[in-house]
């Protein structure tokens, strides 16, 4: 019970620090310099820039509609995530907006670039949590739901024609150039985060003390695994392999505790393109 509220608490946790990141790459590089992002974002930037209407107020409303729909398609749990995530963004962007009124950096290249990243990197943090920022998160969720297509991807067309009508608000071409600039690099940045969170790893353990091994990955790590039986053909002896796929982030424990329990253990690891099952991905087509 204990270990499922800490869960939880974590995942939240992980949440609000890429809704922060996410409403502070806007916020500081985005909006002082009129440059439109996409999403239900960029939406209420443009109001903002065309009425002065509040972004978190606008952003939560055109949410409100769209939540509705997320409960639906993508169940509950997401949808309860969903309405924390766009509660927080929205007052997290009404509080930052009234702060930082003037651009951090006047070159809106570079305001671009790292407003991107912040926003790649945040927006990366909460779809790992299962949750999203709403908007064409939700669409792109639905989509990767079913099809293996990169939810990054699927943001970035979506994108291309809220950035492109912010011509008709703001009238600068060099400003919808920018707002594609970090549209491309909010793409990258999340499927560069997500395929690095998700990265699996095939290892072949050879040891004398593979029950202790398998015990720990079994037990510690909570991943399955295969005993093989082998032959060593220059020695002749027969041998037990541990054959176990994980996370590249669980690895590192693994091999420390490896270490600990049989240090002239032989071990074997190779990243693997997809993971498909019980405790990793689910198989889509």
């Amino acid at each position: 019970m204990r270990s499922k509220i800490f869960l939880r608490i974590r995942s939240y946790t992980v949440m609000i620090i890429g809704l922060a990141l996410y409403a502070f790459g806007i916020t500081a590089f985005l909006i002082p310099l009129k440059i439109a992002g996409g999403g239900v974002t960029g939406i209420s930037m443009l109001i903002y820039y065309a009425t002065g209407f509040g972004t978190g107020y606008t952003y939560f409303l055109i949410n409100v509609v769209l939540v509705i729909i997320a409960i639906k398609v993508l169940g509950v749990n997401f949808g309860l995530k969903t309405i924390f995530s766009m509660s927080i963004i929205a007052i997290m962007l009404t509080v930052m907006q009234n702060f930082v009124t003037e651009p951090i950096l006047k070159d809106m290249f570079l305001s671009s670039v790292l407003s991107g990243i912040l926003g790649g990197v945040g927006i990366g943090l909460i779809f790992n949590e299962g949750g999203s920022t709403g908007g064409t998160d939700i669409i792109a969720m639905i989509i990767n739901k079913y099809r293996n297509i990169s939810p990054g991807r699927i943001i970035m067309y979506c994108d291309v024609i809220i950035i492109a009508s912010s011509f008709i608000v703001l009238h600068s071409v060099e400003k919808l150039v920018y707002g594609y600039v970090t549209m491309w690099v909010v793409s990258y940045s999340i499927d560069a985060f997500l395929t690095g969170a998700q990265q699996s790893v095939q290892l072949f353990i050879v040891s004398e003390k593979y029950e202790q091994i398998a015990n720990f990955i079994n037990n510690e790590s909570r991943r399955g695994l295969t005993i093989i039986d082998g032959t060593g053909w220059y020695t002749g002896r027969n041998v037990k392999v541990i054959m176990t796929v994980v996370r590249q982030r669980e690895s590192p424990e693994i091999f420390r505790k490896i270490k600990e329990l049989d240090p002239e253990a032989f071990i074997s690891l190779n990243k693997v393109m997809g993971v498909y099952g019980k405790g990793f991905d689910k198989l889509k087509y």
